[in-house]
């Protein structure tokens, strides 16, 4: 009998009788789960460190160091002049080429480095520039693949030293 006095209450405790109102229900705050709580980390770590990226990008590039403000003083040496006739594809015209050369070098011992070495660099423009054609020379593009080709040229002349640029004074095409 106690089996079923246990029921009867279980029964009427679930369900409210006609006469009594039923009591409205509470929503309880659950946790979300671990896998949205993961993602939701990793979403703001991400946006955490764009934020710190873009602020070192942007304001501090701008708060340089004297260090590094301040530029190496180049040093210059200035090669003879050169003259040459550039080949021509069977054309009865003859083209020359004039140009006027002046190596920018990184540091002062090494134009006392290049001095004794000038006719090995003289003779390495002669051949290259003598194999030209006007075409090779028509534009900025083909100016710069012509100072790219003679920077090469003189660094493998005066190896292990290097320049850092060869730069023109006058450039002629007649």
């Amino acid at each position: 009998m106690a089996a079923k006095a246990k029921q009867a209450e279980t029964e009427s405790e679930g369900e409210p009788e006609e006469g009594e109102q039923q009591p409205a229900k509470k929503r309880k705050f659950t946790l979300p789960s671990r896998k949205v709580m993961i993602i939701a980390g990793a979403g703001l770590l991400v946006v955490a460190g764009g934020g710190i990226g873009g602020y070192l990008f942007l304001f501090k590039s701008h708060h340089e160091t004297p260090a590094q403000a301040a530029a190496k003083p180049a040093f210059f040496v200035d090669m003879p002049d050169v003259l040459v006739n550039l080949s021509n594809a069977g054309s009865d015209r003859t083209q020359y080429l004039k140009v006027k050369i002046v190596l920018e070098v990184p540091d002062k011992g090494l134009v006392e480095h290049i001095k004794p070495l000038m006719p090995r660099v003289m003779d390495a423009f002669q051949t290259y520039l003598r194999e030209l054609r006007p075409t090779d020379l028509d534009g900025s593009a083909g100016l710069y693949r012509l100072k790219e080709e003679l920077t090469r040229r003189v660094n493998a002349a005066i190896a292990p030293s290097h320049i850092t640029a060869v730069l023109f004074k006058e450039i002629i095409v007649q």
